[in-house]
């Protein structure tokens, strides 16, 4: 009896971040248990993209920026029925009562979760080294489908033809 009693509990999963790890976490997990409560957070607006072709869509080899997504938030749902949470970020993790504190960014409300298992998958933030000219026009950091935006619409407005690429991150190679 014990036994049945385990095997129906639900599991709640929290998943911060939605990007590579975050989304193929949630995925795996699905897989593993398909009764599982699973919720995947993001602050931005995408989820799972293709960041290594990042630099291709900006280069204009890649002209169609959808082929940068692998999926949204709306087929991530459909296909494996996970909260998929875009444009909320977790601002607090409680770890003694299992809880996060998430703020729609979009309403500015903010809610708490109960989790009996916590993922972190927040991606990194590039260094801006503290150098004079740093945030000079033409410099740039890319990280994700925001910041090539930013990028691919500086290059199609400014045509130097070349660039100089520091960082020897998967990106940058």
């Amino acid at each position: 009896r014990m036994l049945s009693n385990i095997q129906n509990v639900r599991m709640n999963y929290v998943i911060i971040g939605a990007v590579a790890g975050g989304a193929s976490t949630a995925a795996r997990l699905r897989r593993m248990d398909e009764k599982a409560n699973i919720i995947l957070f993001e602050k931005t607006d995408y989820i799972s993209y293709a960041n290594c072709g990042l630099p291709y869509y900006i280069g204009d080899v890649m002209k169609d920026r959808n082929k940068l997504f692998v999926q949204t938030a709306a087929s991530f749902k459909s296909r494996f029925n996970i909260d998929v949470r875009t444009k909320t970020e977790v601002i607090a993790i409680d770890a003694a009562n299992k809880t996060v504190t998430a703020k729609n960014l979009g309403t500015g409300k903010e809610y708490t979760e109960h989790y009996d298992k916590l993922v972190l998958s927040p991606g990194a933030e590039p260094i801006r080294p503290p150098l004079p000219g740093i945030n000079e026009r033409g410099i740039f950091t890319l990280r994700n489908v925001a910041d090539t935006d930013v990028i691919r619409s500086y290059v199609q407005k400014f045509h130097f033809g070349k660039a100089e690429i520091i960082g020897p991150g998967f990106i940058g190679l």
